[in-house]
């Protein structure tokens, strides 16, 4: 029956550490303003500021499990980059030692848990008096933090016995199977109380009591940095893919850290002994533990910096979400950025590809549905993605010296993504529209709405397939759209006033009406200036796809 309490106690304390998560996110999301962004991004602009901040903060809350879940908070929320958290997930590796100093001076007396419920009861209380609002966004956030606290105190009762009755003096192992022994118990420990300060503690108090020696706690301190990254391997799940990068940046850096510092355990200790001796001063193991503590960290951190746009591009490399690798460019390569004239023929290719995304969005929109929508605010999400990758290739070229024919050709391909963006937002707009609007009683009107709808997906595929030469047919077909939707708009007007249709019908629908109008004008630009585009450069189209042909 313990076993059982157990389980559901471990599995109570999961879930509201998960809850916390999700409504620490989003309320950083909905209460950021421009001053907590700034703040967060002026903080951890560089990753020397970023290692500072990470100190300095895992050094006042007293838990680098806190402030690395706050980062991966941010970055979920799109506060800071994966890049800016790395600094900060660097420096809480320091500022955690500052725990064992404690220990080792004062004991183990301070206990953040404390705030933790009145951060959610002042939380809550800014949700109720401002039910909207930064303020009722942050007071969410708040809730987060306290809840966060309350889940990882769960789960640390949950094995406070456990812990408490593992007696270290039965270790006899010895040697280097001893020291793994004893990182083993560091990992695990800090794993089941997910506190690497509690495990700290609790190995400087045996080391001080003679139940372990000078060298096994040392690998069982080395073994809590290890064990600490549970804590955000926990919150990374369900993240973004940057908060993952952020949770495996950090297992990564504590993982090779630890591998330094069991090479150099030895070293360590030597020359903390050798300091202690030299300045007279009484080397007893828990200040000589928290020295070590804060030696390896320090050294990990000087260690790797050298290195951090090594990893980040190796990160960036991971954890890619459908819209990310979809995203992604077929035909730019930051080799060809510094050859114009090739770049401007593969910006063409890559917006082509976008328009027949920007189609494809929209024959998915007109589908009206709820799991339509659902894949459909994912595409969204894509074509944005990828519109701000061309935006950043041009700018790249921009800084190579130009003549004035690529450079005009660079502005008008510019101009041509930031139409097809325009688009896919009011494709957006349009489809909330369609989703929430009633379907009119009267079938005739019904069904030419439908077809209005049906006719600019033909124009817009029809347009993407024909050559330079048909610019006039294109236009022609761009004035018909324009007669349809004011005759369609009178007609609502004029069955509206005969309260045929609601209000409400009639001005939803003329909404939508409007919206798609703007979707073929803006459309239409687009194309014009690509076609002109590839006249001019005697530019062969890349064929279109089969997906968007069939629509």
């Amino acid at each position: 029956m313990d076993s059982i309490t157990l389980m559901g106690t471990i599995l109570g304390g999961l879930g509201l550490f998960l809850l916390a998560i999700g409504m620490m996110t989003d309320g950083l999301k909905l209460a950021a303003g421009s001053s907590l962004r700034k703040l967060l991004a002026e903080s951890s602009r560089t990753p020397l500021r970023g290692i500072l901040s990470g100190c300095f903060m895992t050094a006042v809350v007293q838990s680098s499990s806190a402030v690395t879940v706050a980062s991966l908070g941010f970055v979920n929320a799109g506060l800071i980059s994966m890049r800016q958290a790395l600094g900060i997930v660097y420096g809480a590796n320091i500022g955690t030692t500052m725990t064992g100093w404690l220990v080792a001076i004062l004991g183990f007396k301070f206990d953040i848990q404390a705030f933790a419920l009145p951060m959610v009861g002042v939380g809550m209380i800014l949700k109720l008096v401002k039910q909207k609002g930064k303020l009722a966004s942050f007071g969410l956030a708040l809730v987060g933090f306290g809840l966060f606290f309350i889940g990882i105190d769960v789960l640390k009762t949950s094995f406070e016995g456990l812990v408490q009755t593992f007696n270290l003096s039965e270790l006899t192992a010895e040697g280097i199977s001893g020291i793994f022994t004893f990182l083993l118990v560091g990992i695990v420990m800090t794993m089941l109380t997910q506190s690497s300060s509690a495990s700290i503690a609790l190995t400087i108090t045996a080391a001080s009591s003679g139940m372990v020696g000078i060298y096994a706690a040392g690998a069982m301190v080395i073994g809590a940095n290890i064990g600490t990254t549970s804590t955000a391997l926990l919150a990374a799940i369900g993240a973004t893919p940057s908060a993952k990068r952020v949770a495996a940046a950090q297992v990564i850096f504590n993982s090779s850290t630890a591998l330094v510092a069991l090479a150099v355990m030895p070293l360590i200790f030597y020359l903390i002994e050798a300091f202690a001796r030299f300045f007279e001063m009484n080397s007893d193991a828990a200040i000589s533990l928290a020295l070590f503590h804060s030696v390896f960290n320090i050294l990990g951190v000087l260690l790797v910096f050298p290195f951090n746009d090594r990893l980040a591009n190796f990160l960036e490399g991971r954890f890619h979400a459908r819209e990310e690798k979809d995203s992604h460019p077929q035909f730019l390569d930051n080799s060809i950025a510094q050859t114009p004239v090739i770049a401007v023929n593969a910006l063409v290719l890559e917006n082509l590809a976008l328009s027949d995304k920007v189609i494809n969005l929209y024959a998915c929109a007109i589908k009206s549905s709820s799991s339509g929508l659902f894949h459909l605010e994912k595409d969204v999400k894509t074509v944005k993605l990828l519109s701000a990758e061309i935006s950043k290739f041009i700018a790249n070229i921009g800084r190579v010296e130009l003549g004035d024919d690529t450079t005009a050709d660079l502005a008008t391909l510019l101009r041509i993504e930031q139409y097809f963006l325009s688009c896919t937002l009011t494709i957006e707009q349009f489809a909330y529209q369609f989703e929430k609007r009633e379907a009119f009683a009267i079938q005739l009107l019904e069904q030419e709405m439908t077809d209005y709808l049906a006719k600019v997906l033909t124009f817009m595929q029809s347009s993407r397939t024909t050559e330079f030469g048909t610019l006039d047919i294109q236009q022609i077909q761009l004035n018909e759209l324009n007669s349809s939707h004011d005759n369609l708009k009178g007609k609502l007007l004029v069955e509206g006033t005969r309260s045929q249709i609601s209000i409400t019908q009639m001005s939803e629908s003329i909404d939508v009406l409007a919206e798609v109008l703007r979707l073929a004008q803006q459309w239409n630009k687009a194309l014009i200036r690509i076609k002109t585009l590839q006249g001019k450069l005697d530019f062969e189209d890349s064929p279109v796809p089969e997906a968007v042909a069939d629509n």
